[in-house]
Formats: C-alpha cells, structure tokens, sequence
C-alpha cells in the first residue's frame, strides 16, 4: 500500500441493512474542506426501509463527495474520500473509480490480486467483494452499416452489393448465467421473463430493468402481419395536449414508498385475505382511557384508545395463541411464535412504515405506553431503524385517526393478522333496553386463512371486541 492511498481514505456506502443492494443520499451533513473526526455523522441516506444516518470511521478533512444529494447509491460504492494527513502538504488524490480494461486471461491468471479486506457496515460486516473476474464479452461484430446500404439501396432502386446477414439478438453465451443484479432478477421473475433471452445493454453485458421491460413489452406486442403499403398522413397533436407536461407532476418511486409497494402487492397476491367486521360499544373505555390519564402511575406516558386496544388485542391473542404465526412456504410449515412483536403502521412523508414492539405481550401496561410513545415519536421524526421494522407478527393500523370508520387493510408480510381500529363516534346505541348516545367504534380484522381459519379469526375478534366493551376483563382475562 503506498503512503499516498493511506493517506486519502475512501467511505464506501455500506449495506445498512438486510441485504439491501442500494441507498438514497438524502443530505450531506459536510462539505468539501471540512474537518471531521471517528464517528461523526456525515450524511444521511434512505434505503427501502428506513431513514440511516452514516459515521465516517476516522478522522481527516473531506477532500471529495462523490454523490450530490439525491442520487441513489449502489452498496460498495465510493460516496467520500478524507485526507487523514492534510498537513502533509499537497498529494496526488485517488481518481473516483473508472471501469478498467479487461486483462487478457494469461495475465488475469498470472497476476491474482490478493484477496481484499472486508468493508465494515454498521449491521455485520457484509459479504467479502468476490475475488473473481468477469469474462469480457466477444466484441459483436457492428451490422448497423451494412443494414444500413442495404435499406438505402433498395429505396434508391438499386440491388444491395450483398444481403445482409439476419440480425441476431446480442445474448450471453450458450449455458452461460446471464449477469444481472438481485432486484433485475426480481423483477423479470415477477414479469415471467427469462433472462437468457433477454438483450443485455448495460456494461459488460450485464442485464438492466429497462432490458427486461423491454423483453416483457416484446412479448406482448402483437406479431406483424404484411399489409398493403398506406399513406401516413400526420395527424395533429389534440388540443392541450403539449400543455400536459406541465398540467402533471411526475413523482419517483423509489426508497420507503418503492419497498411499501412491492410488498403489499406481494401479500396480497400471496396472502389469502379473509377481513371480518364487529361495530362495538366503547364507552367503558374512554371512562378508562379517562382515568389512567389522571392515574399518578401513568404521569407523563402516552394515554389512549389505542393503547387499550393494543393491550385488548395482545389479551385475544393469549387466549387463542394459534393466530400468532407465520407460514414457511419453503418447508410447508407453519410457524407458530410464543412471542408477540406488535407492529403499528404509521404514516411519514416517506411513506408507510410498520415499526413493531418487541415482546409487546410481556409488557405491563405503563411499558406498553412507554414503547408505543417512543415507536410513534421515532417514526414522525424518520429515525426508525431497519431492526425496528424486522420481526413483526401481527398489527395495528388505526384508520380512525383519519375519521375513516374502518377498512380492509393488507396483512404486513409474513405476518398472520392486522387489525384496523376506526373512529370513535358517539351514535345511538341501545344499552340497557333503552336509545342512549354512546361512543361507538368498528374495527377489523385480516388474516391469513392459510394460518387462521373463520372460527379462530372469529374468536380473536370477538374477544378484542369484549375487552374493549368491558375493560374489567383486562383484569379477568389478562
């Protein structure tokens, strides 16, 4: 190692979570010149799970950024570059990496570089970067010329010196694995594409996104049929229509909403969803909900609806333990967890978000509104962490902050049940044989029939609807 690459470190953007492949640079917390030392925050990212913020491991004045704000990241990749001797007088900085010409095969196997040193994240230490080479691609022979003439002839009305050669799809050679990166593989498993047949466009013949949708739109596309040559007549364009552009507003997906959306088309199409109903008396408790707010025991917590209705929910599921597991499709199996992680879906400006409580049924109640007050202040703040969001079973989504009565809501991937708790609103209710206002709610409950059947569904919410009619049961049954 020369003393001039010890001297300018390089900050890799490391995989902030689970196997994620790429990251949003949100904001730099530094500039170029600036000093900074070991641990210091310098910029925040957002993967497809969370707002992260990034130390930088040493100390040093920043020479480089190598992104601006805004662009998405692949893991592994260079994002700044510190002088760790900056009072060493001027130095030759590294070059921001540049794809290198492939070595012939005598001299790759001749010169083996030495296996490189692990780069640290912040969750585990990743994969080791692999220590072999790609093949380079044959070099195609460049037809474009050829067709070319040949067209040119023909509408001139001369013969073409030679017919062309067909024109095959440039492709990966016979038996090879075609390259494409995780979430490319994904998507053209998702789409039904195979991508050996698929056209690589990318560098080094690596397979893009916009290769597969271009395979998948092939094979939708209707095959040509020869017709008698028509006039093409330019129709103009309709009225507003070059206006549009600016009548309309174009927003990436991409980040926390991208991966909300991948997922909740995955459960819904893999989940089958069974959602039941119960409208509910629930003036006991807001009587309680009342109380606790004035209880010495529960100063200063987070007092609420939902907090009764998690700990009502969370008594259900003690008593008919079957609805809390998951189905393991690769074994055939299901799963059941004698622990609850109680997910709570939130709303941010980056998207829904379903953080969980971990060990939520262990909890007494004043750490039960401890947990839910910190997960919901996380979450509004965009601070929840990748860890926070992994491990849920079951869920709540209260749609009734929204004025909304209740919904349908889309079971959390490889969780069993997800609850939804409407509005509050005082109605007409008959209660002791007589029309009295009341304060009533509907809430409910999807789950996985694979997992849960109508009879255990049925219970589980029957019996949140119990505790939340009569809160004493919290007592008798919890």
């Amino acid at each position: 190692m020369t003393a001039n690459s010890m001297r300018f470190r390089e900050f890799k953007m490391p995989d902030v979570g689970e196997g994620l492949t790429e990251a949003e640079i949100l904001k730099w917390y530094v500039a170029e010149g600036d000093t900074v030392s070991d641990g210091q925050i310098v910029c925040e990212v957002e993967t497809a799970k969370a707002a992260v913020e990034l130390p930088i491991p040493f100390d040093g004045v920043v020479h480089a950024l190598r992104f601006p704000e805004g662009t998405t990241v692949d893991v592994g990749q260079v994002i700044i570059s510190v002088d760790t001797d900056p009072g060493a007088g001027p130095a030759e900085a590294p070059a921001a990496p540049a794809a290198a010409a492939p070595a012939p095969a005598a001299e790759a196997e001749a010169e083996a570089p030495a296996a490189p040193e692990r780069q640290a994240v912040l969750v585990g230490y990743g994969a080791a970067p692999s220590s072999t080479k790609r093949r380079p691609r044959k070099a195609q022979p460049d037809r474009s010329a050829s067709v070319t003439a040949a067209v040119q002839a023909e509408l001139n009305g001369a013969p073409a010196a030679a017919a062309p050669a067909p024109i095959a799809p440039v492709s990966v050679r016979a038996g090879a694995r075609p390259l494409a990166k995780p979430p490319v593989r994904k998507l053209a498993k998702d789409l039904g594409i195979d991508l050996a047949t698929v056209v690589p466009t990318g560098a080094d013949g690596i397979v893009t996104r916009e290769d597969v949708h271009a395979a998948a739109g092939a094979r939708l596309a209707p095959s040509p049929v020869a017709e008698e040559p028509v006039a093409v007549v330019e129709v103009p364009a309709a009225a507003g229509a070059q206006d549009r552009a600016a009548r309309e507003t174009r927003v990436p997906v991409k980040g926390v909403r991208k991966a909300t959306a991948q997922a909740m088309v995955a459960s819904a199409f893999t989940a089958p969803h069974v959602t039941e109903f119960v409208t509910v008396d629930v003036t006991r408790t807001m009587k309680l909900v009342r109380k606790l707010k004035d209880d010495p025991d529960m100063a200063g917590l987070r007092v609420n609806p939902l907090l009764l209705v998690a700990k009502a929910l969370l008594v259900a599921i003690k008593r008919n333990p079957d609805v809390n597991a998951a189905w393991d499709e690769a074994n055939q199996e299901i799963v059941r967890k004698h622990y609850v992680n109680l997910g709570i879906a939130a709303a941010t400006p980056r998207g829904l978000i379903v953080p969980n409580i971990k060990d939520a049924d262990a909890k007494t109640l004043p750490e039960l509104a401890t947990a839910l007050g910190e997960l919901v202040g996380t979450a509004r703040e965009g601070r929840t962490s990748p860890a926070d969001m992994a491990g849920g079973t079951v869920t709540i989504t209260n749609v009734g902050v929204f004025g909304i009565d209740t919904g349908t809501p889309i079971l959390n991937p490889g969780e069993s049940a997800i609850l939804a708790f409407g509005a509050i609103k005082l109605q007409p209710w008959v209660h002791k044989g007589e029309v009295k206002p009341r304060h009533v709610t509907t809430l409910a409950l999807s789950f996985d029939h694979r997992l849960v059947d109508g009879e255990l569904g049925s219970k589980v919410l029957a019996d949140i609807a119990a505790v939340l009619e009569n809160p004493k049961r919290l007592i008798t049954w919890g």
